[in-house]
């Protein structure tokens, strides 16, 4: 029997599965850079110009309490009668989300910025912001981020469950946060955004992906992708629909065994829509040759190579600036009696 390990951490999953991709949704066109039938690794030009800085974007979020509310009375043929034993059957999610960035030039990498906001998630009509107590420390408030769940499932192909709905509502907090703290970059340089680019589209910014979830290219492309060495990248396509992005994939240096799997350290790379594809091409030769260097190694990170190292440095200082999850479970019962 002939088998390989896969050095990322069975508790994220996987980085990779090919029997786990599902088709993409958008159209893709591989025909960008070179014609389809042309398509082979692509070793970056060594003669484009790096630059001064790099500067990492993150944001990390953290389920701080369920909550059951209690729905008014309103007296509308849904609604609850006072008599009922049990009124509080509303669904709250209270969510801390956090967003940072890390700027790493020759000679530092230094966290720049940091914002912090908590949000109670309902549809609950009779929702309103939780305050804590300020005897416990400066918390904050929990500001109410009321949501419809049924606008919200219509926008999905599947109907989305309450549960669904609320914890799409705390991830977009944490998109919300992200793209306001990206707003205040003074003099990034090249700014990298951990996860897909979405609707930015800052001409200096870049999407990380680290984890594969989705099959953009053909069946006859991909093993282009699994024939990778470290340094190298796949010729750019173009990912169309109601935003259109470049993208490509790369492999960073895994520092693994002979045994490794042959998509270990495979990221794949976006780049707003803006331009032709020859400028892409030429910001995908930078970026492929800047990024190795902050890979990390698997004695320092269960998620190496692809968590970065001002990535992982910078996730760590974000859960610390949540604050300590059982003082604010405390306060939160404080409020609620």
């Amino acid at each position: 029997m002939e088998f390989v390990v896969d050095a990322w951490d069975p508790g994220y999953g996987s980085s990779t599965s090919d029997a786990g991709l599902s088709d993409s949704s958008r159209p893709v066109d591989a025909s960008c850079e070179v014609p389809e039938a042309e398509w082979k690794v692509v070793n970056p030009d060594s003669g484009v110009a790096e630059p001064e800085a790099v500067t990492f974007v993150d944001g990390v979020r953290r389920i701080d309490a369920r909550l059951w509310l209690k729905q008014s009375n309103d007296n509308d043929d849904n609604s609850r009668t006072q008599n009922e034993p049990n009124q509080f059957h509303e669904l709250g999610i209270c969510a801390s989300v956090a967003a940072g960035s890390v700027r790493c030039t020759s000679t530092e990498a230094k966290i720049e910025t940091v914002l912090v906001e908590r949000g109670l998630h309902t549809a609950a009509k009779s929702a309103d912001s939780i305050k804590l107590f300020p005897e416990l420390g400066d918390i904050g408030t929990y500001e109410l981020r009321q949501l419809d769940r049924h606008d919200e499932a219509d926008s999905s192909p599947n109907e989305l469950g309450q549960d669904e709905v609320i914890y799409l509502s705390v991830h977009n907090h944490m998109s919300e946060l992200e793209h306001k703290l990206a707003k205040q970059l003074t003099e990034p340089g090249l700014v990298i955004f951990d996860g897909p680019l979405g609707r930015r589209d800052a001409p200096n910014g870049a999407g990380y992906i680290k984890t594969q979830h989705v099959q953009y290219l053909s069946p006859r492309l991909q093993p282009v992708v699994a024939s990778l060495s470290p340094g190298q990248r796949t010729p750019i396509f173009q990912i169309g629909g109601a935003w259109s992005n470049w993208s490509w994939y790369m492999k960073l240096p895994s520092n693994g065994s002979q045994a490794d799997h042959p998509m270990a350290g495979v990221v794949r790379i976006e780049l707003p829509g803006l331009g032709d594809a020859s400028c892409a091409a030429e910001r995908a030769d930078i970026i492929t040759r800047v990024l190795p260097r902050f890979a990390s190694e698997s004695y320092k990170d269960s998620r190496a190579p692809q968590n970065l190292y001002p990535i992982g440095g910078l996730e760590r200082e974000l859960r610390h600036r949540l604050g300590d999850g059982r003082l604010i479970d405390r306060a939160l019962r404080r409020s609620a009696a």
